[in-house]
């Protein structure tokens, strides 16, 4: 499946959150003072990937001061940046969260999580058993070294923008414009839905 195909219309294989769910997540929500809305991008392409995934995003769902708020479907691709068949392939998946952590206190909680799963940093372009990114938080627009709002690459990345679009389909990047304007640009980069695998929102 390419972005082209993603972004035309809904995929019919992907269930709606339960109308119970939705309640204790909004009910949980009035427990956080001013929350704010960021997305995440999750992929893995070491190991048990999709368990992996899975349990970065329960992690985030048990952090004080987060709520994850949607979990996009599981895609595979091949990584970015190397030799085409060099590395196993990835599983991608994007979360919508809401926080009251500032963006370096989200990042050390994500930094903090790869760890957990032995995420290993010895070169750029590695396979890695967990990879979570800050794509977007709350419109803030930074260029600190230590975390650029939004993602400086995330307009470039069909791995990030398809699932993204799934949960969010009018989201838009910060100075780079809407998602559905993004994605016709991204359709070489090919993306691949696992309608056979899922990921659960947490309770």
């Amino acid at each position: 499946m390419t972005p082209s195909n993603a972004a035309s219309s809904p995929d019919p294989t992907v269930q709606p959150v339960p109308a119970s769910v939705v309640r204790q997540v909004d009910a949980a929500d009035s427990t956080l003072h001013n929350p704010k809305r960021a997305v995440l991008s999750l992929g893995s392409n070491l190991g048990n990937r999709l368990e992996t995934i899975q349990g970065a995003i329960d992690a985030l769902a048990d952090t004080p001061g987060m709520r994850v708020k949607a979990v996009s479907p599981v895609y595979e691709t091949e990584p970015w940046g190397v030799d085409p068949g060099s590395q196993p392939s990835y599983f991608n998946a994007v979360v919508v969260i809401k926080t009251t952590l500032p963006p370096s206190s989200l990042l050390e909680r994500a930094q903090a999580i790869e760890e957990a799963f032995e995420r290993v940093r010895d070169s750029r372009w590695g396979p890695r058993t967990l990879d979570v990114d800050i794509v977007t938080y709350q419109g803030v627009v930074s260029d600190d070294p230590e975390l650029t709002l939004p993602h400086p690459r995330a307009h470039e990345r069909a791995f990030v923008l398809v699932p993204w679009h799934d949960v969010e389909p009018d989201a838009e990047i910060p100075g780079r414009g809407a998602l559905a304007d993004l994605l016709p640009g991204l359709a070489g980069q090919g993306v691949t839905l696992r309608p056979d695998l899922g990921l659960v929102l947490p309770d």
